[in-house]
């Protein structure tokens, strides 16, 4: 059984029910507001936009802003657009996941045609 299964499950159900509403076409930030909140209205905890910082040797080097974070346990990357999931989109949500103790992260991919991917970096891989 995969980490969270059960929660990350209902987080891609969230995201098809956003995506039968709205479609393709609409920016990237639309589909993060929309999803959520979906996930808000199923229960869940979300966090917008949250910083990440990066250390090197205990000195804050930088930092990104997750496009959504779930019940402090998943990362949500969202895309939108025609490209699809790129290998950068998976590199990014793994430094993410380097980056925090959240050890489960999503990409959703918002275009003609969905996808999504899964990544698992588990704490003792850090």
């Amino acid at each position: 059984m995969l980490l969270y299964q059960e929660k990350t499950e209902r987080i891609i159900g969230c995201f098809y029910r956003v995506y039968n509403e709205l479609g393709y076409g609409f920016l990237e930030k639309v589909y993060e507001n929309a999803l959520a909140a979906e996930l808000s209205n199923q229960g869940f905890i979300c966090k917008q936009q949250s910083p990440v910082k990066v250390y090197y040797k205990r000195i804050e080097v930088g930092f990104y802003f997750a496009d959504i974070i779930v019940d402090d346990k998943v990362i949500i990357e969202l895309k939108a657009g025609k490209d699809g999931i790129l290998v950068q989109h998976e590199l990014q949500l793994l430094n993410y996941l380097k980056a925090t103790k959240i050890e489960v992260g999503l990409i959703f991919h918002f275009g003609e045609r969905i996808s999504i991917k899964r990544k698992i970096l588990t704490n003792d891989m850090k």
